[in-house]
């Protein structure tokens, strides 16, 4: 089992930054990938962003490309979303998800950590 929990969300102003965290325990070896995923309110729940174990690989959403930087310290078991800035339409309740080796879905997810931009 892998347990995830985010931590870093705030209340900011639109241009602000916020820095995500997402530190994992349990069986931390058989992680591979990780993202962050978003939900706002009244709508699905939507892909962030994404990155490899080794962080030589990531993948952005168009709507954070050039402004949102994923990263992790696999010594510290942690996957960090650097958010600059920010826009009303970031407000958000984000998640960070795990999926092991060889798997396709993300089976391991956070409780979540607010983000609210106003303008």
């Amino acid at each position: 089992q892998v347990q995830l929990v985010e931590s870093g969300g705030g209340l900011v102003q639109a241009g602000d930054s916020l820095r995500l965290s997402c530190a994992a325990s349990g069986r931390t070896v058989s992680i591979g990938t990780m993202a962050w995923f978003r939900q706002a309110p009244g709508k699905e729940r939507e892909f962030v962003a994404t990155i490899n174990w080794s962080g030589s690989s990531t993948y952005y959403a168009d709507s954070v490309k050039g402004r949102f930087t994923i990263s992790r310290d696999n010594a510290k078991n942690t996957m960090y979303l650097q958010m600059n800035s920010l826009k009303p339409e970031d407000t958000a309740l984000y998640y960070c998800a795990a999926r092991l080796y060889g798997k396709s879905e993300y089976d391991y997810w956070g409780q979540g950590t607010q983000v609210t931009v106003s303008s």
